[in-house]
C-alpha cells in the first residue's frame, strides 16, 4: 500500500532532526488509544507503559531493555512473559514494528493505516526512521509473486549512517 506524505503529514518528521520528542510520544499514545477503542481492544496501563517505553526514542528497543526500564520503577520486577505479551499485542494492533535484524521494536508512525515497513537504521547510533512510502515493498511483492512465491509479511531494513554520524 502506498502511503503518501500528503495523507499522513505526521510521518514526515525525521528521526534524524532535533525535535521535541514528547510530541512523538503523546501522538503515538493518542493514536493507540483511538485505534484500540475503535477495534474494541483494551490499551491497558501495562500495554500503554510498554508502548511509551518503545517510543522513548527513535532507536529500536529490545524486550529485555523494556523489561529493565519497567523494573527500575517498580518494587517487584515485571516478568518477561508479561512484557512479551504486551509487545505481541502492540504488534498485532500495528502500533509498533519489529526490527528483525536487531531483535528490537520501534513505534509505528502511522498505526491506523496498514502498510509495509521500510526502515533506515543507522549502524553507528541505531537511530531508526520509518519511510512513509512503501511502494518499493509493493514492487518487491510483485516480483516475488511472479516467481510463484507468496509473501505473508514484508519489512525492509536499510542500514547505513544517519546525517549526524556522517559528520563525525
Amino acid at each position: 500500500m502506498n502511503q503518501s506524505t500528503e495523507t499522513h503529514p505526521d510521518i514526515t518528521s525525521s528521526a534524524y532532526i532535533s525535535h521535541d520528542h514528547t510530541c512523538c510520544i503523546d501522538n503515538a499514545l493518542g493514536q493507540a488509544a483511538e485505534i484500540c477503542q475503535k477495534r474494541g481492544q483494551r490499551l491497558t496501563p501495562l500495554r500503554k507503559q510498554v508502548l511509551e517505553l518503545v517510543w522513548d526514542s527513535h532507536k529500536p528497543v529490545g524486550a529485555y531493555d523494556v523489561l529493565a526500564m519497567m523494573s527500575r520503577d517498580q518494587e517487584r520486577p515485571t516478568a518477561p512473559p508479561t512484557v512479551y505479551r504486551a509487545l505481541d499485542f502492540l504488534l498485532e494492533q500495528g502500533l509498533i514494528h519489529r526490527i528483525a535484524s536487531l531483535n528490537a521494536y520501534i513505534g509505528c508512525h502511522c498505526p491506523g493505516h496498514p502498510h509495509e515497513g521500510i526502515f533506515l537504521i543507522c549502524k553507528q547510533c541505531r537511530t531508526t526512521q520509518e519511510l512513509p512510502d512503501s511502494s518499493a515493498v509493493v514492487h518487491l511483492r510483485k516480483q516475488a509473486g511472479s516467481t510463484g512465491f507468496q509473501t505473508h509479511h514484508a519489512l525492509v531494513e536499510l542500514t547505513g549512517l544517519c546525517p549526524a554520524c556522517q559528520e563525525q
